[in-house]
């Protein structure tokens, strides 16, 4: 299944493509319903159609791939509506168990789309795109399921930000990581704040101060990815670690990865005392006890992936 949505046109409708059919979509009440309001970005012009991201869903991985090249697929407010479509409407896909965001083209992304950063479009348009961006990494942060960012070239200022705030970044051995914000006069505010959070401070003021690119290798290092393979390895990387996510209860997952970011907030005490009764509660769990069981009994695991 393959879902379109996001233009930088003016447009009124959404394509969503099955096998054997497309069906147009004219009603944007239509499209709300189904995809909680959030593809209310979505308009037409009548006349050509240039779709900023594409979903795909197979073997419980979805598929986000950033599809416009002509802007090194800039996040522009259409752009970021658009990702953040897809997560929100199948994030509960019984069964999903993870997205990979990806983009076509030379650069991951350059980060937002300058034109809507002029003067003549005022503060409430740029407290606009800031707060969409915000909003984007809260989603990515909250979707159930792990979100896994595939990187294949340039991730520069708020693309980077994206890079450092999903679950698990994979990048070719090509690609380059910056924050050159301050190279045109506006610093990499925003951005600085996953990418300090994902890297060392000495390293991250070197990016954020100098608007200076590091390498994979740099980047690995650092820890802003996680891994980095050669970039005919890439996608077959990035399948592999799907897969040993697949093979876990997308409940018991879930349920990790909600009290890791939440930890982070923590003193160590309270982490602890926190974590000592999410344990607790995952043992109470219908996969919880599964696991157990099947490692007594000395068996695979049947998964419900049930709550």
């Amino acid at each position: 299944l393959q879902y379109k949505c996001g233009t930088d046109q003016t447009a009124d409708r959404c394509t969503v493509h099955t096998a054997k059919q497309t069906l147009i979509v004219h009603n944007v009440k239509m499209i709300s319903t189904r995809f909680g309001g959030f593809l209310r970005h979505v308009r037409h012009t009548g006349g050509a159609q240039r779709f900023l991201s594409t979903y795909t869903y197979k073997d419980g991985i979805g598929t986000i791939m950033l599809d416009n090249e002509k802007t090194l697929n800039s996040l522009s407010l259409e752009m970021m509506n658009s990702i953040q479509s897809h997560i929100v409407a199948n994030q509960h896909q019984v069964e999903l168990r993870c997205f990979i965001l990806a983009a076509k083209g030379r650069v991951f992304s350059a980060g937002h789309n300058l034109k809507e950063l002029t003067t003549e479009q005022g503060p409430d348009r740029h407290k606009q795109v800031f707060h969409k961006c915000s909003e984007l990494v809260d989603t990515i942060r909250a979707a159930p399921v792990p979100v896994i960012a595939q990187v294949d070239g340039l991730a520069a200022a708020a693309g980077c930000q994206i890079v450092a705030s999903c679950d698990i970044a994979i990048c070719s051995d090509i690609s380059t990581f910056s924050t050159p914000g301050a190279n045109f006069g506006i610093f990499c505010s925003t951005p600085g704040v996953a990418v300090v959070r994902a890297i060392p401070r000495m390293r991250a003021s070197y990016m954020l101060l100098t608007g200076l690119p590091i390498t994979a290798a740099e980047a690995l290092e650092a820890g802003l990815v996680s891994k980095v393979v050669a970039k005919d390895r890439l996608h077959e990387e990035v399948s592999n670690v799907c897969k040993a996510i697949a093979s876990k209860s997308r409940s018991v997952i879930s349920l990790g990865k909600k009290f890791f970011y939440k930890q982070i907030a923590l003193d160590v005490s309270s982490a602890y005392v926190l974590g000592e009764q999410v344990m607790v509660d995952n043992l109470a769990t219908t996969d919880g006890r599964e696991g157990i069981r099947s490692f007594v009994e000395k068996r695979p695991p049947r998964w419900t992936h049930k709550e």
